[in-house]
């Protein structure tokens, strides 16, 4: 009977439905099918679920899929020979427009048999890696689990447990983390492990690892290192060649920052060798002196700025793509095109070495012009792209430190412009504007007196370390009373943005840098006192950056050498060019590029009126001497330039003070001089271009005691001031290669900012210090007031007269 024949005969039979169905299937189950699914004869839920039978029948279905699979992966696997694993491959840079700049990788790698490798370096390894090698199958089932895991997740997978994985992973390392590739390399270690003795599959981990300094293989890196072939490496070498492995990036100890950890890691791996018994107490007692390696040798194609470039560069690729370690760089395969261009970098580097040539005289003051360090930054304002670097002398000279991104040189007072921008942006908590802290302009009027005592908003003194009220210095003693912010940054005074720093508050201000380019990381506490002048270590690259955020109208561009990168022929993704955002706004970055201007054609950076276009910048010489800094820019282009003096061999950082015979060197000089000659060429083909006139921002406030009317201050305001008896205090004198305030005479102002106005014979404020005076012919005659001032300036409690004291406190940066 059919089904439905059943069916019918169940409803005949007083069974209807699903029942009788059921009886008739039970009665008479019909043809049997190869897979009974559903299940026939089962109702409900029953039907679906398969039977114990069924499981089984797929399990085995399964594991014989599985071990059937995993049979045909062994067998088809083959071994990579050695001389396979070792091919002469190049990473070749390139220049911005197309041309070859370097290439890199061919050279530095050679095979050797084990006996050729000192016993000292092979039971280092074994001890720091691996120590159960000599006896264990070559699988970490532990640690392949987490890499998948990790790899499922989308994290980065760890690196191999064993000598065997390793040597493996060496084979695979210009291929993508995939899952294939795991399992490719899991059927490969299983039958390296069969059919290769362990001092074979050692020969090949030892001539196949990274150590660093482009080194591929025990002997390269024996070479590199020290000197000497892998066969002669005693065991104090042996155990920092095999801390090496671990990253030489983080251990190769000739960079100062990793030479902690290097020692370190080379007395575990020594410890471990006598726990291991690898090494006996005796032979480990005598490497009681880290085996510092010899100065690094590189290429002729590295010489000059190309290895600072190439350095900026590669840093920038493990950024923006881990898997790109300096490992798989140095094993060569890449092409990678970076946005340098040619003439300006060459134009930047005869900048620096003109003017050492001309200033410079180690062997005339070889204890002040020895050990004299420059590093710039050329980048394009509202892109963010590294146009040009200065890093150093060159890897020929002994210098390999990039100093275009160094970070422990202070900035100095080229950080002002960052406390200035948040007081437009941001405003200032001594006063209110609908319950907000009120916006300012540059006309806003600070005390600058020398020495002043500095006021939290509430208005209450902030105290200094000695528990004594703080009080600010300034570069010299002069005391000019009330001048504008304008006025203040043209000539660099320390009090007013000190005290500035503390009305729109000092965590405001680092915020502000972080959005305008600056790394959190590299910034000073900004609880301090200090912070606003320039304490934080920051990096020419980064300083760049944040001006050129000023250059854009307010757009903040990351900087970018990077535009594309080819992995054997196939181009990575990640490496467009940043999108850029708006972290300032538009009238307020103009406001600051307008103040800027003024610094750079009247203030101290002066010098560069030489370069014939709009210029904007801002100079910066930090406490001590120990650093000066010029950042500026035009439409099209922004640079900064570092110099500073360090020891290379105690990478200590040294005063300036008689650096080219001058008493002091300040940020308006060299560095402004490297500026102009290195933009006058960078610029030659490029029209020039003003920049965006400024709107209208903020209002005037001015700090509480400032006088009601430009006309009480008119005789301490430094564009209108008297001669150089009352700027001075008596004894002290201007230094000749700083710019100084200018003389009094007609014009001598910022017309509609600081000129004052007409003056009575008599000053209605008095101070204590020298009495004004000047000759006949350089007095200053009266000035029509441009701009009106507020009558009525916000006043913050408890502020004192200003005071000559000149006891207490901390001495601050200065420009």
């Amino acid at each position: 009977m059919t089904r439905a024949e059943m069916r019918k005969a169940g409803q005949k039979n007083g069974k209807g439905g699903r029942r009788g169905a059921a009886a008739a299937a039970a009665a008479d189950p019909g043809k049997k099918r190869f897979i009974d699914y559903p299940r026939h004869g089962k109702t409900g839920v029953r039907r679906w679920l398969p039977s114990w039978r069924q499981w089984l029948t797929a399990f085995l279905v399964c594991f014989a899929a599985c071990v059937g699979g995993a049979f045909y992966l062994y067998q088809t696997t083959e071994i990579p020979q050695l001389k396979d694993l070792v091919k002469d491959q190049n990473t070749i840079y390139y220049w911005a427009d197309g041309t070859e700049m370097t290439r890199k990788g061919e050279t530095n790698r050679q095979i050797v048999e084990l006996n050729d490798i000192s016993p000292n370096l092979q039971n280092a390894v074994i001890s720091a890696e691996n120590e159960t090698f000599r006896t264990d199958n070559g699988i970490d089932p532990k640690g392949m689990l987490r890499a998948v895991y990790n790899m499922a997740k989308g994290g980065q997978t760890q690196g191999a447990s064993t000598i065997t994985q390793q040597y493996v992973k060496n084979a695979y390392l210009s291929q993508e983390q995939t899952l294939t590739r795991k399992i490719r390399e899991f059927f490969i270690t299983l039958k390296i492990n069969q059919k290769m003795e362990k001092p074979d599959i050692l020969k090949g981990y030892l001539n196949t690892s990274w150590f660093g300094r482009g080194a591929n293989g025990a002997q390269a890196a024996a070479q590199a290192y020290y000197g000497v072939d892998a066969k002669d490496l005693n065991l104090c070498q042996s155990a920092m060649l095999a801390g090496l492995l671990k990253g030489a990036t983080y251990f190769d100890p000739t960079n100062p920052a990793n030479k902690p950890r290097a020692e370190d890691r080379w007395k575990w791996i020594l410890d471990r060798m006598v726990e291991t018994h690898n090494t006996t107490p005796e032979e480990r007692a005598k490497c009681t002196t880290f085996p510092d390696p010899v100065p690094p040798k590189t290429s002729s194609n590295m010489n000059g700025e190309i290895s600072y470039l190439v350095d900026t560069v590669n840093k920038y690729i493990a950024t923006k793509d881990p898997t790109i370690t300096q490992q798989v760089i140095d094993k060569g395969g890449l092409k990678v095109y970076t946005t340098f261009e040619k003439d300006k970098v060459d134009a930047l580097k005869k900048a620096v070495d003109d003017v050492k040539a001309e200033t410079l005289d180690p062997q005339k003051r070889p204890d002040n012009d020895k050990f004299i360090q420059f590093g710039s930054a050329s980048i394009r304002p509202g892109d963010g792209a590294i146009v040009a670097l200065y890093g150093g002398d060159g890897v020929e000279n002994g210098h390999f430190d990039n100093n275009a991104d160094a970070k422990g040189v202070q900035v100095g007072s080229t950080f002002k412009p960052f406390v200035l921008a948040t007081a437009m942006q941001v405003g200032v908590q001594t006063a209110k504007d609908d319950g907000k802290p009120k916006r300012i302009n540059a006309d806003s009027r600070y005390l600058s007196d020398d020495m002043s005592e500095i006021r939290k908003p509430d208005g209450s003194l902030v105290i200094g370390d000695d528990g004594k009220p703080y009080r600010q210095k300034n570069e010299d003693a002069g005391k000019r009373g009330y001048v504008s912010l304008r006025q203040a940054m043209q000539w660099s005074y320390n009090v007013p943005f000190v005290q500035l720093n503390q009305d729109v508050g000092g965590q405001n201000v680092a915020d502000m840098a972080v959005q305008l380019g600056i790394r959190k990381d590299s910034l000073a506490d900004p609880k301090t006192p200090t912070f606003p002048l320039g304490t934080s270590t920051i990096s020419p690259i980064r300083m760049a950056t944040a001006y050129g955020t000023f250059a854009a109208s307010g757009k903040e561009a990351e900087p970018y050498s990077v535009t594309k990168v080819e992995v054997n022929g196939v181009e990575r993704p990640g490496f467009a060019k940043p999108e850029g955002k708006q972290a300032l706004e538009q009238a307020v970055a103009d406001n600051v590029t307008d103040v800027l201007v003024n610094v750079a054609k009247n203030g101290t950076g002066s010098k560069s009126n030489a370069l014939g276009r709009p210029v904007a910048g801002k100079t910066g010489t930090t406490d001590q001497n120990k650093s000066a800094w010029w950042v500026g820019y035009t439409p099209q282009l922004v640079t900064s330039v570092a110099m500073w003096r360090e020891d290379p061999t105690k990478h200590e950082r040294l005063s300036l003070n008689g650096t080219g015979g001058k008493e002091s060197v300040h940020g308006g000089d060299i560095p402004t001089d490297v500026f102009t000659r290195y933009m006058k060429a960078a610029l030659a083909n490029e029209k020039k271009m003003d920049f965006p006139s400024p709107t209208s921002i903020g209002s005037e406030v001015d700090s509480s005691g400032a006088p009601a009317s430009p006309t009480a201050t008119a005789t301490q305001t430094t564009t209108a001031a008297p001669s150089a008896t009352a700027a001075q205090p008596t004894g002290t004198q201007p230094q000749p290669d700083k710019p100084q305030p200018p003389a009094p005479t007609q014009g001598a102002c910022v017309p509609g900012v600081d000129c004052p106005a007409p003056q009575p014979t008599v000053p209605t404020r008095t101070r204590p210090g020298p009495t004004p005076s000047c000759l006949p012919i350089l007095c200053p005659t009266s000035q029509p007031t441009a701009t009106p001032t507020d009558t009525t300036p916000p006043t913050k409690p408890g502020k004192p007269t200003p005071s000559s004291t000149t006891t207490g406190g901390a001495q601050g940066s200065v420009p």
